[in-house]
């Protein structure tokens, strides 16, 4: 199962981006996704996650209201929007996948990783 993800880049603070992962060589229909972010000198953090048919979505407090995650089975895609970013969300996004058919937000749960793609929020 390979994850890729892309969308990362610099933007000002109050900007947007939206990322995707996209997933092969697997049941995508069978994962529950998420995103995590990891900066320089931090633990990796849950950023949002998704179950398989996308009726259960979880955010933290630090991003809800700003983040949406979401998932198109047909492609094979899960999206994360980021919307009113701060340069506190400045990190390294990663996309994974995780078999076990529930939402958690604990790194080691999670099967397949994307490789990574940075986000720079600039003050």
């Amino acid at each position: 199962v390979q994850l890729q993800a892309s969308g990362g880049g610099l933007v000002q603070a109050g900007g947007s981006l939206r990322l995707s992962c996209a997933v092969s060589g697997g049941t995508f229909s069978n994962y529950v996704m998420a995103w995590f972010r990891q900066a320089p000198g931090k633990e990796r953090e849950f950023v949002a996650g998704i179950g398989l048919s996308a009726g259960r979505i979880y955010y933290p407090d630090s991003v809800k209201g700003r983040f949406t995650i979401s998932r198109d089975n047909a492609k094979n895609t899960v999206y994360l929007q980021m919307n009113s970013l701060k340069p506190e969300d400045t990190a390294v996004y990663y996309c994974a996948a995780s078999t076990i058919g529930a939402i958690t937000t604990t790194p080691a749960m999670y099967d397949y990783w994307g490789q990574g793609t940075l986000v720079t929020v600039s003050s």
